[in-house]
């Protein structure tokens, strides 16, 4: 394997990571006014990804910075087509984080209300744009000779991008929610496995068309095919386990997986093309013709190879020391429990 392949697959790493990690933060974030109907309780479905969210995010930063140093033609192009849509996106995560921050600062009803609204926001545009953009790449922009994007802001609307912007929010407010019925107890948690429920077939629907629509546009061979069956088959196996009513680890390992499968699909069918030219297919970025130097792509390699184990244990450590459930109401004492 090249060192320009083992980039394209660090890449895809670290985008699988950021949305299994950071997607059921997205969730809880989208969905902590529908879990939690008073201030308490909605405190508590903040509370529950307060140690973790701002962490998560740093995956998001890696991957973007892994693209600019391993291929410098690609994020030079499809960053500047989404220059737009960057805007927006960087808008509604500033807002997001921003409003974990803020919203506690005062015990207002309005003031509260108000930054749950722009958490919420945030939270539901911050995976749609990415998943639009995510999809641009296989279904393709409008690139030149030189790589430069021809078109406008509307044609970053390609009916896959959008198809897999939707599929990616969904699942992204069912992994929430999942990882709520692990965090939460009493109302939260009630309410977090009814919604499981609601938005476990809509889910399905969505990946199973995602995937079908994968294999019209790449057309994979053996290892693409296996590749999109893997979240399909885990999106059902999540609904299976929470359509009972009893969602718990099962049903929130499952849609770590199909979250991360889906978006490691999308690279597998990808590859080896980084970004499809509708203008001229021979004007498509590729890994070979957009990867850095050989010296630059070794140097990342070891950097990559010592510090990505490192951050692996260290999130693993905190989300064990934080793995205890948030309650609506303090515990009772252990002498009154007696």
């Amino acid at each position: 394997m090249t060192l320009p392949t083992v980039w394209f697959v660090m890449v895809a790493f670290f985008w699988t990571g950021f949305f299994v990690l950071e997607g059921f933060d997205f969730g809880v974030g989208a969905l902590h006014k529908v879990v939690g109907r008073t201030d308490t309780e909605r405190r508590v479905a903040i509370n529950s990804i307060g140690p973790f969210w701002d962490g998560n995010e740093v995956w998001l930063i890696v991957a973007g910075a892994s693209m600019f140093a391993a291929f410098p033609n690609w994020y030079a192009s499809w960053f500047s087509a989404l220059y737009l849509a960057l805007w927006l996106l960087l808008a509604a995560l500033i807002v997001r984080g921003v409003s974990f921050e803020f919203r506690g600062k005062f015990a207002a009803p309005a003031w509260r209300h108000t930054w749950g609204w722009t958490l919420t926001v945030g939270s539901v545009l911050a995976p749609l744009l990415i998943g639009i953009g995510l999809g641009d790449l296989l279904a393709g922009l409008p690139i030149d000779a030189a790589g430069d994007f021809t078109g406008s802001f509307l044609d970053l609307l390609t009916p896959f991008g959008l198809l897999l912007g939707l599929t990616l929010l969904t699942l992204s407010l069912l992994h929430g929610a999942a990882f709520l019925t692990l965090r939460t107890t009493g109302p939260v948690l009630e309410r977090s496995r009814a919604l499981v429920r609601r938005l476990a077939l809509p889910a399905v629907a969505l990946v199973l068309v995602a995937a079908v629509w994968m294999v019209v546009l790449a057309a994979p061979g053996g290892w693409g095919y296996l590749a999109v069956a893997v979240p399909a088959v885990a999106v059902i196996a999540a609904a299976v386990t929470a359509l009972p009513g009893r969602a718990g680890p099962a049903t929130f390992v499952a849609t770590a997986i199909s979250i991360g499968a889906l978006v490691a699909a999308l690279f597998v069918c990808l590859y080896p093309t980084l970004l499809v030219s509708t203008t001229d297919p021979a004007y498509s970025l590729t890994v070979t013709n957009s990867a850095s130097s050989p010296y630059s792509l070794q140097v990342m390699t070891v950097a990559a190879a010592v510090l990505t184990p490192l951050v692996l244990l260290y999130q693993g450590w905190t989300y064990w020391v934080f793995r205890r459930r948030l309650r609506t109401e303090p515990a009772a004492p252990a002498s009154a429990a007696a």
